[in-house]
């Protein structure tokens, strides 16, 4: 299919499109056009690959065009013009958690099993009180995938509410050109806004005609953010080290089988760092702060062609997130706290604030996963028959020096699980396309501290299908169940009495959260709708999310009433909404919308749900003149005000609801990359994010906006 450049579309392009199209509805498939949309990038994590707009399920792919071009500092930054993503938290590099479709916060710890991360097929999972979710950097990757909805929970994982979000990191033949053996390449970036800078490196080396290795190295610093409206965005400054080394062997018949051996590793070590990452809340005071995050994989991938029975990969993973929070003070320079007495049987003057007392926080994860995909292709038909397992085991560890070891912290704890999946994808005279589904989870956890061990097992299946009828219009649908395990931190977590309030105690009885999900909509795409050789495309999308017992965090009573579990499952909510993605593209322009509308209500108290976030269109228009290498245009964000409001929290205490609004924000981009000539392998990237340096605060961010910032990167590769 080739590899598209990713661009953003205009709410105006979206209307010319949906005209457009039915005029030209004999138009041919636009496999054969000369540009290729965003909608028609391949999609690897659905089972068979196949193109975005040809899945039934809302799927979004960014590819290293669009990551270089939105200059990103987080790896949040990415997920601009994704519809049905949110950022949520901060735009500290520590305060960022994902949110789809209205699932997910960053201080429940449940949410990070209800959007699955990975990073090349390994799952990454964090909590942390007034922590984000995610730590690496944005130049590791040269694609992401954004998989909406629980459809995606057979192949990812049964309790994926809100989807799965995909990392895949870069690889040495990315780099290394035709008639060459190696390449450097080299870039340095600035951002005007906290005066941060990047410093990149990578080196790919064909060893052999069959072995090459890749080794990438990232420094990026930044000192606090300014507002738009002047003040600093306190705590957000950062400085990390990050890098990649990954190995690509090829072997056996035509060296169609291939093993990948690849280790991430991304730190920063900062002191006088504030304690809350996820908001602005002095109260919490700082902290010396030093975290890494290991990734390491090996995979084996066996596609034997000449075998229908045999397409197989085997995967051991590896991940480790640490945490080590020390020297905590109330104000910057002031003497270390000292917090009560250090002692189990006085916990009243301390249980509020043992989170801040010394601690090593520690996520660590082992997977081994296998699946094989069986084909079957016969005359005006196909079937793909996948089927898998996985055998996995996660420790939670908080440890604390001293007798501080025995005040209430993060739950400690053991996690394993064993998935079972299978998944057919039937295709009939190429129009009619059939997925049916199911898996399961169980998992057996384990408490450090004495608790009962829990275990319980959940079942998610789903159909889905989609039907071409005819080369311009297709309609598709997907029925799902989803079922999501309580997390170790649900079920262990407990919290002596503080400040007048009673205890809370294990949670040993939680049921499993459920969801049924419907979702369907239709797909256009043209050709030579305008001018020989442009492409045309729209995809929309609706869904309805019916969600039973919920888990969430209870509030503890005032003494003397008994002690309370401290997670607890409450009745019923319903998430339904609407996703539009739109592109077009041409010789010299190109268009991109993505338009996003989510309800949500807690149906027991009949209120908002305050994980919605508002509605959103983003719209870009962009000119490129290839001879030149020139890619330039705007990025237009408007959102209205939403019906949850966030609440605006200053030393610990809510002091209003708002005043989130709705907002208007303006980008503007540029890009230069000579294909020929003695500036061959250079690209020069410039932008200025937030243009009319607008003053706004998103609804799920107890935060205002970044102000005015100018970006610009240089990179230039050597080849040899």
């Amino acid at each position: 299919m080739g590899l598209v450049r990713s661009r953003g579309v205009a709410l105006m392009c979206g209307v010319a499109l949906g005209m457009g199209v039915v005029q030209g509805a004999a138009a041919q498939q636009n496999i054969n056009a000369t540009n290729i949309t965003l909608l028609e990038r391949l999609v690897i994590g659905l089972g068979v690959p196949k193109v975005a707009i040809d899945t039934p399920q809302a799927v979004t792919v960014l590819e290293q065009a669009d990551i270089d071009l939105l200059q990103a500092t987080t790896t949040g930054e990415i997920f601009k013009s994704v519809p049905g993503v949110t950022i949520v938290g901060s735009e500290r590099q520590f305060g960022e958690a994902f949110n789809i479709r209205g699932i997910g916060t960053t201080e429940n710890s449940s949410d990070g099993s209800r959007v699955v991360v990975n990073v090349d097929g390994t799952p990454k999972f964090n909590e942390q009180y007034r922590m984000g979710s995610f730590f690496s950097d944005p130049e590791l990757y040269k694609q992401v995938e954004v998989l909406r909805g629980p459809a995606s929970a057979t192949l990812y994982g049964a309790g994926a509410l809100g989807g799965v979000i995909n990392f895949t990191t870069k690889d040495a033949s990315d780099f290394i050109r035709d008639g060459y053996t190696g390449a450097l390449n080299v870039k340095t970036g600035f951002s005007s806004n906290g005066l941060g800078t990047v410093t990149s490196a990578i080196l790919a080396q064909q060893i052999s005609d069959t072995f090459e290795v890749l080794a990438a190295g990232n420094w990026r610093r930044q000192n606090d953010l300014t507002q738009a409206k002047g003040t600093t965005l306190a705590g957000s400054g950062f400085d990390t080290l990050s890098g990649l080394v990954k190995g690509t062997a090829h072997f056996g018949d035509r060296n169609e089988q291939k093993l990948t051996l690849s280790y991430q590793h991304w730190t920063s070590d900062a002191d006088n760092q504030a304690y809350a990452q996820t908001s602005t809340q002095a109260a919490f005071g700082v902290v010396d702060r030093a975290v890494l995050d290991q990734t390491a994989v090996l995979r084996w991938e066996n596609p034997a062609t000449d075998n229908p029975w045999v397409d197989l990969n085997v995967q051991l993973s590896y991940s480790n997130t640490i945490n080590d929070q020390t020297n905590h003070r109330y104000a910057l320079g002031a003497p270390r706290t000292v917090i009560g007495p250090v002692s189990p049987a006085s916990p009243q003057n301390v249980a509020a604030d043992s989170i801040l007392l010394d601690t090593q926080y520690g996520y660590k994860t082992w997977q081994l996963q296998a699946d094989n995909t069986v084909d079957w292709i016969g005359a005006g038909f196909e079937n793909y028959f996948t089927f898998g397992g996985l055998v996995s085991t996660q420790d939670r560890t908080a440890v604390r020096p001293g007798t501080a070891a025995a005040l209430p912290a993060h739950p400690q704890g053991t996690e394993s699980k064993l998935g079972l999946f299978a998944q057919n994808e039937f295709i009939w005279d190429e129009r009619l396309t059939l997925i049916a589904g199911a898996r399961t989870d169980t998992h057996w956890v384990n408490s450090t501290t004495g608790l009962p061990e829990s275990a319980d097992t959940a079942f998610s299946p789903k159909l889905s299908a989609l039907y071409q009828i005819n080369d311009t219009f297709g309609v598709f649908g997907s029925v799902a169940h989803t079922e999501r395990l309580p997390t170790i931190d649900e079920l262990y977590s407990v919290a002596a009495p503080a400040r007048g309030s009673t205890a809370k105690t294990a949670s040993l009885n939680l049921r499993k959260e459920m969801a049924n999900t419907v979702e369907g909509g239709l797909t256009i795409s043209t050709q030579d709708l305008f001018r020989s050789g442009d492409v045309a495309s729209i995809k929309t999308t609706a869904f309805y999310s019916d969600l039973t017992d919920l888990i969430v965090s209870n509030t503890a009573p005032a003494l003397p009433a008994a002690p309370v579990p401290y997670y607890g499952n409450v009745g019923k909510a319903r998430i339904y909404g609407l996703e539009i993605e739109g592109a077009y593209d041409s010789e010299w322009f190109y268009a991109n919308l993505a338009y996003s509308a989510t309800i949500g209500d807690n149906l027991v108290t009949n209120m908002p749900l305050n994980t919605v976030p508002q509605s959103k269109v983003v719209a870009t228009i962009g000119l490129k003149q290839e001879e030149f290498g020139l890619d330039y245009g705007a990025r237009l964000t408007l959102a209205d005000l939403g019906r949850y409001v966030a609440p605006i929290i200053q030393q610990g205490q809510v002091v209003a609801d708002g005043p989130a609004v709705g907002f208007g924000t303006l980008d503007l981009f540029a890009s230069w990359k000579p294909q020929s000539g003695p500036l061959a392998g250079t690209q020069i990237q410039a932008g200025i994010d937030n243009v009319l340096n607008a003053d706004y605060r998103e609804n799920l961010s107890s935060d205002r906006s970044t102000g005015r910032t100018f970006k610009l990167s240089l990179s230039k590769q050597f080849d040899y």
